[in-house]
């Protein structure tokens, strides 16, 4: 039961990264979105890391940058970081790190808001 949830886990935190990536594989792509925008997606990965960005840009002009690294190993470990500016300017930030071991899975996350006040947020679960 501990490596199904554990699995579960780190299949939301990285699915976007490991439903591209095979070991040694990299990958690019690019699509429209429904309402007139634009998504570029990189993936590459080997030998149990993988990293990835992805771009997309609003029919409006707002735009979301992200990106990420997982490494897996006794204990998965995965990091995110992102900006989004919005059409008239407006820019947030922000930072994510997950790592999920046999006993706990612990989370950070950071997030800077466009007047640079910044929320914290420090999680841990013991299973």
């Amino acid at each position: 039961m501990k490596y199904v949830s554990r699995l579960a886990i780190m299949l939301i935190v990285t699915a976007p990264l490991l439903a591209i990536a095979g070991p040694g594989n990299a990958e690019e792509w690019t699509r429209s979105t429904a309402r007139g925008g634009q998504i570029t997606r990189t993936v590459s990965g080997e030998d149990g890391r993988y990293s990835g960005t992805t771009t997309r840009t609003g029919a409006n002009g707002a735009t979301y940058t992200s990106s990420g690294q997982c490494a897996s190993g006794i204990v998965d470990r995965c990091a995110r970081s992102y900006s989004a500016t919005g059409p008239k300017g407006t820019t947030v930030t922000g930072k994510r790190a997950t790592a999920v071991g046999p006993w706990r899975v612990r989370t950070a996350s950071s997030i800077t808001g466009p007047e640079g006040s910044r929320l914290l947020t420090l999680r841990r679960i013991v299973r």
